[in-house]
């Protein structure tokens, strides 16, 4: 009868944990959406000051780079828009005076871009290369404005010691990285 009765107690527990219904724990999270940018992309204005050894004198070469929402706006990717830019670059002569001063927009370097780069790309900067002979040669970039982007045409923009302007796409490769670096793939 204790067998019975032990049994009966085992099977009545048991019963009784069957009918618990646990409820199974899944968490089902929303999907999180990340937020569409708004607006235009538009660079962050810049400007920059160097001094430049040239015809045996220092020259002092300043370069401001400011988002103009008058100039029309590029196509940067499904839809968005980016704002383009207007860089001023001016040289000046070693007793201070204004030697060349002149605002550039993307419409200068037309001759050196592509139907894209035209549509999408805005005018991203000009910066002093170096100085050889007579002339002052700058490197101008006409790309994406999108900041994880590497798209951009390189252009070579030259100053004369008269002042006059020659605008031509770089066609050379970078070749600043050592024989020893490029052979071990750097």
């Amino acid at each position: 009868m204790k067998h019975y009765l032990f049994i009966l107690l085992a099977s009545a527990s048991l019963m009784t944990a069957c009918k618990e219904k646990t409820e199974p724990k899944v968490i089902i999270a929303p999907k999180v959406e990340t937020p569409k940018p708004t607006g235009p992309v538009v660079m962050q204005d810049l400007n920059s000051q160097n001094e430049v050894e040239w015809l045996g004198k220092f020259y002092k070469v300043v370069v401001s780079r400011k988002a103009d929402r008058e100039l029309p706006m590029v196509e940067v990717e499904q839809g968005r828009k980016g704002v383009d830019n207007r860089i001023t670059l001016k040289i000046l002569r070693p007793d201070g005076t204004e030697f060349f001063n002149r605002t550039y927009t993307k419409s200068d370097f037309s001759n050196c871009l592509d139907d894209n780069t035209q549509k999408t790309g805005v005018l991203l900067g000009i910066v002093l290369d170096r100085a050889e002979g007579d002339n002052l040669i700058f490197a101008a970039s006409v790309g994406s404005p999108d900041a994880l982007s590497d798209e951009y045409i390189p252009i070579l923009l030259t100053v004369s010691r008269m002042g006059d302007v020659s605008i031509k796409r770089d066609t050379t490769m970078d070749t600043s990285a050592s024989a020893e670096d490029e052979e071990d793939g750097v």
